[in-house]
């Protein structure tokens, strides 16, 4: 019997189509963080880790599903679906808590997470292959799963999927409201798409389609915060 490889779907989505697309990955996200945390509690770090890892990726699809719901073109529909199935380009978030813990409060401190060249999403790639399998490395060294990562590292990776795995229910309105303040801006002037997310924010906030205050979303995006606690915009969107 000759095999066939999995129909992957490869074109536009509809705002319906989006919305569940986020909702059955944040869904999943929840599950394998719930799983980590299992294997955390029965002292199996490397496994807990690699599994908390797949939750952050799950959770990396949406920002890519909102890219392709505002796709300019069939070239860039092809590149958010390759995003989509790309581990390291699903993970890139997941040094959100180490800035945010170093004092990044806007949204352009956070910018160095999506550097073309950026590292970081290879090394929790590395992370997750070294938490899943043993193999042999350098002058003929063998890894071993349980020896690679510790508690401490597994204890940061699970509280970032954690984060990035809150229930929130993407609606069919919601990604239209997206659609409308972000398509005319998409990948055009800085200050432009900035404007764009901060009237989108407000339109879903006039439609009780999200909690927080507009005011801080916009302080967020362009003049920076300098409050201590994580801002209600910032765990929302």
């Amino acid at each position: 019997m000759a095999r066939k490889r999995l129909d992957q779907y490869m074109g536009r989505l509809n705002p319906a189509q989006i919305a569940e697309g986020m909702n059955v990955a944040l869904v999943n996200a929840k599950l394998l963080v719930d799983a980590a945390n299992i294997l955390y509690e029965n002292e199996n770090y490397a496994l807990a880790a690699s599994v908390a890892t797949l939750s952050i990726e799950e959770s990396g699809k949406v920002r890519i599903l909102r890219s392709l719901a505002v796709a300019r073109n069939d070239k860039e529909v092809i590149q958010c679906w390759r995003d989509y199935r790309s581990h390291t380009k699903k993970n890139m978030m997941w040094p959100f808590l180490q800035l945010f813990a170093e004092g990044a409060r806007r949204l352009n401190d956070f910018a160095s997470l999506f550097v073309e060249e950026a590292e970081h999403p290879f090394l929790l790639d590395q992370i997750k292959q070294l938490g899943f399998y043993s193999d042999c490395l350098g002058k003929a060294h063998w890894s071993n799963p349980k020896d690679i990562i510790d508690k401490d590292l597994a204890k940061t990776i699970i509280k970032t999927a954690a984060i990035f795995a809150r229930p929130h229910h993407v609606s069919e309105e919601e990604i239209k409201l997206w659609v409308k303040h972000m398509a005319p801006v998409w990948k055009g002037p800085k200050e432009h798409m900035e404007h764009g997310l901060v009237e989108w924010y407000k339109e879903m906030k006039d439609q009780g389609l999200i909690e927080g205050e507009a005011d801080s979303m916009e302080d967020f995006i362009v003049s920076g915060m300098h409050n201590k606690d994580m801002p209600n915009s910032e765990r929302e969107v």
